[in-house]
């Protein structure tokens, strides 16, 4: 069985020993120990948080987005737009690839961005029948500064761990989000 409620001391939060650093998945933990001794519960010390930190990574993702009138999905087509180099532009297929929605989903998607002016829709040099979808200066102002404000908040929620302690997470995070991405 793991030692204490599940704190590793391995690592160093803001000068703070690890030890020293009690959450609510702690007292969750230890409940669940007292409870039920004859079960294995570490997997709620990682698990339990990674599921907490999501939730407050949502709500603060969210808040960014709303400060430049975007909702999450709509920072998701866009930022996959961007990110795709100039001229910004995507099929609906590499679309429905990066943002993991059904087809459907996407056409009502675009179909609301360019509403709002955000992309447009081009025909496709290589297929008469297809379309690309391709932002605007507009939608590339916007994904701009939201994504800007997005980096700010998430390096706030990440100032209390040194590179260091950045790096291995993000190791370990990738380690095991890695097979999930590759299925």
């Amino acid at each position: 069985m793991a030692q204490g409620p599940g704190v590793s001391t391995s690592s160093n939060l803001g000068g703070m020993a690890a030890d020293d650093v009690r959450d609510e998945v702690d007292r969750i933990v230890s409940a669940w120990r007292r409870e039920r001794p004859d079960l294995d519960v570490r997997p709620l010390e990682v698990l339990s948080r990674v599921t907490r930190l999501a939730r407050h990574l949502d709500l603060a993702r969210r808040t960014a987005f709303e400060r430049h009138r975007l909702e999450t999905w709509e920072f998701d087509v866009l930022s996959a737009l961007r990110r795709a180099g100039e001229p910004y532009r995507l099929s609906p297929g590499a679309l429905l690839t990066q943002t993991l929605v059904t087809s459907g989903t996407m056409t009502n998607r675009i179909d609301r961005l360019a509403e709002h002016g955000l992309v447009e829709r081009l025909p496709s040099p290589d297929d008469r029948r297809g379309v690309l979808v391709q932002l605007t200066e507009a939608g590339r102002a916007r994904v701009d500064e939201a994504f800007a404000d997005l980096l700010a908040v998430e390096h706030g929620l990440l100032a209390d761990l040194g590179d260091d302690d950045r790096d291995e997470l993000a190791g370990l995070l990738r380690r095991l989000v890695g097979p999930f991405d590759a299925s």
